[in-house]
């Protein structure tokens, strides 16, 4: 059966979910963190989606990505994703999938929804009760930003 179409419109949000295969880690370290980041930052330029928010967890990602063109932020996840399993698969002696299937995709609705869903996803590290507040946890800032929290807004 044919996998059903993602709901991937011009200028409408999504809240981005992946999950290491088995919930196993998909970041050994900064190094990990600093290339997804690299690759990301590319992905998001050769498909024009524009990054709102993100958090690298071990074992999971949340983006909130503005694709400009139908299927943008699919795209930028399918570059993103071949590239980075690639490499950590080589740099760590690894083989097979990194990722639990595909990634997940929510419509964020509206202006409030946004800042909402930016809430979310810079407190993910406060809920799984890797630090007390937020702006302790410590994720590599994104290329060409001096955002080390993961909000870009």
């Amino acid at each position: 059966m044919a996998r059903l179409p993602r709901f991937d419109i011009p200028g409408i949000p999504l809240h981005i979910v992946q999950r290491g295969n088995n919930r196993l880690p998909c970041f050994l370290g900064d190094h990990d963190r600093r290339r997804y980041l690299s690759l990301l930052a590319d992905a998001l330029t050769a498909t024009d989606c524009q990054l709102h928010a993100y958090v690298l967890m071990d074992n999971h990602v949340h983006l909130l990505v503005t694709p400009s063109c139908n299927g943008g932020a699919s795209k930028m996840m399918q570059r993103l994703g071949r590239r980075y399993v690639a490499e950590f698969n080589r740099r760590h002696g690894r083989t097979g999938t990194l990722w639990e299937g595909r990634f997940k995709s929510s419509v964020v609705e509206s202006d409030r929804h946004v800042l909402v869903c930016c809430r979310y996803i810079e407190l993910n590290p406060v809920r799984a009760g890797m630090v007390v507040k937020a702006e302790a946890f410590r994720c590599p800032a994104m290329p060409g930003t001096h955002s080390a929290t993961g909000i870009i807004c």
